[in-house]
């Protein structure tokens, strides 16, 4: 969830608060594949993993989704300038 930090500093947010939120308001296609786990104090979970169709990221990349990230990243490192400077 990087990126998503400063969003939630002052609350919590689980990833499955995100991708609900993505889904429902959004409407973004994210699919889910659930599947059972162990926990570290050895009791039975279950686990999920999400992630959007193909389709839907490459359509993203053709309408600028890579300008979008690239202006991210200067972002995001302007920041961490910011940061070292105090």
């Amino acid at each position: 969830m990087t990126g998503f930090e400063s969003i939630f500093a002052y609350r919590k947010a689980t990833l499955a608060t995100v991708i609900r939120a993505l889904i429902r308001k959004y409407h973004w296609p994210i699919e889910r594949e659930d599947f059972p786990t162990n926990t570290a104090d050895g009791r039975a979970a279950w686990a999920s993993v999400y992630c959007l169709p193909q389709e839907v990221i490459d359509a993203a990349f053709e309408a600028g989704a890579r300008d979008w990230l690239d202006g991210v990243a200067v972002a995001k490192a302007a920041r961490a300038r910011g940061n070292n400077l105090k």
